[in-house]
């Protein structure tokens, strides 16, 4: 399905056209009407599933999901029962997340060099294919926590290529003007299934072991793999290949440099990630040292703050095509940090929980209307590499922020770790209110 869109207000600056905030005007679809956008409702929360494209991807990638996070819990745990030793969780964790330093960016490159799709079908299958490795390794009792290590950090580069080219796949399923609702949906299907495949994980690992939670997450590969091959995705226009793959990547960087909105958003979403995730890496020690718990509290923290996420992209998708995302990605960056202060003070169960719903509301509202802002500014021939960066941003801080909220903690106390991240973020946000006026104006 093509859709005419209006291109947004440029102006010159440098080697590219720095895009900017439009003015205030109806949008395509108002002019077409006659009348005002649609009020937000729960039907326009689903606005995106009437393409047959992203009802398939949406379909497929949940149920491959659901498959991941179930590898995720159980290779956690199998990897304790095997070493009794916690440092190994973190050797797993930085085997994962170390390829995103080092291959995103070029994943961002291949992403505008060939078809998404292909790109995504070869990712997919390689994930399922280390999956199947890693069952295997476990059904036949000689895995060693080495191989745990080595196929996540395998697990990692397929990650590294995968993500650019989903974040930037999203425009080939549907128009533009659907595009956040697009993304808000890709959000409630991450934080639906965080919130089934644990359970189902804890389950299965019970009953029949962490050999099974591998081969299922490897069978739920198929179901992405099988979307994507049914999709009727209309080609991309060839585009001459007189550059390098590093002069590719060196424009893509140019252009995210030189535009201060969109290089601006990738700030906001590094700091975020950098200050803003390492509180939950806190919830085991925070269940037990600051409200009296125990592994249960942990899962109860864990929970709420998917709920608040849930909720979050529920909303934003609910609000259908609307002209004020500046305005809402300026309300999350105050919430966020504003309730994370709260959050470190609380000291009753029930009342951190409902916190931690505000918490996750609030993140969720911030990144999402980023991730939103940024690819509608983009322009389509630049924007896997942009994305690129923007993923590093995201996912290359989140390892950082861990290790440096553990080691603050470690010198003084999880809530002092809390109240520091926060106050940062709460910080920055003032610092963009006064400085970058323009965010908020952006549509």
């Amino acid at each position: 399905m093509t859709t005419e869109v209006s291109e947004p207000a440029t102006e010159l600056t440098g080697e590219h056209a720095e895009p900017r905030a439009a003015s205030p005007r109806p949008s395509p679809t108002a002019r077409a009407t006659g009348g005002p956008l649609p009020r937000p409702s729960m039907r326009q929360a689903f606005t995106s599933l009437k393409y047959r494209n992203y009802r398939l991807w949406f379909i497929g990638q949940l149920a491959s999901l659901v498959g991941t996070w179930m590898q995720a819990t159980a290779q956690g745990y199998f990897i304790y029962e095997l070493t009794q030793s916690p440092v190994f969780l973190g050797y797993v964790g930085f085997a994962a997340g170390a390829p995103t330093w080092l291959f995103t960016l070029y994943g961002g490159v291949i992403s505008d060099r060939m078809s998404r799709r292909t790109l995504l079908v070869i990712t997919q299958t390689s994930m399922m294919i280390l999956a199947f490795i890693l069952a295997a390794l476990t059904f036949a009792g000689v895995v060693q926590p080495w191989h745990i290590i080595v196929l996540a950090f395998l697990l990692g580069i397929a990650n590294a290529f995968d993500a650019p080219a989903r974040q930037s796949f999203v425009l080939e399923m549907v128009p533009r003007e659907d595009m956040t609702n697009a993304i808000a949906l890709n959000s409630t299907m991450f934080n639906s299934a965080t919130a089934v495949g644990p359970a189902v994980a804890g389950v299965t690992y019970a009953l029949l072991g962490p050999a099974w939670c591998f081969t299922i997450n490897g069978l739920s590969f198929i179901a992405v793999i099988v979307a994507l091959l049914m999709m009727d995705i209309s080609p991309q226009a060839a585009r001459a290949r007189a550059t390098s793959a590093l002069d590719d990547l060196k424009e893509g960087l140019r252009y995210a440099a030189s535009h201060s909105t969109i290089r601006m958003l990738i700030v906001m979403v590094a700091v975020t990630s950098l200050f803003g995730q390492g509180y939950a890496t806190l919830f085991p020690a925070w269940s037990v040292t600051i409200l009296g718990g125990g592994p249960d509290t942990n899962g109860y923290l864990q929970s709420a703050r998917g709920i608040g996420s849930l909720i979050g992209a529920l909303m934003i998708a609910s609000l259908g095509r609307f002209r004020f995302k500046g305005k809402l990605l300026t309300l999350g960056s105050f919430v966020f940090p504003i309730l994370l202060l709260g959050f470190a003070v609380v000291r009753w169960l029930p009342l951190s929980l409902l916190v931690l719903v505000g918490v996750g509301w609030g993140f969720m509202i911030l990144f999402n209307t980023a991730n939103a802002l940024v690819q509608t500014l983009v322009p389509d021939e630049l924007r896997g590499r942009v994305m690129g960066i923007y993923t590093l941003g995201f996912f290359g801080m989140m390892p950082l922020g861990a290790l440096l909220a553990g080691g603050v903690a470690e010198i003084a106390n999880e809530p002092i770790t809390v109240v520091l991240g926060a106050l940062i973020m709460l910080g920055f946000a003032v610092w963009l209110w006064l400085r970058m006026p323009r965010l908020r104006a952006l549509e």
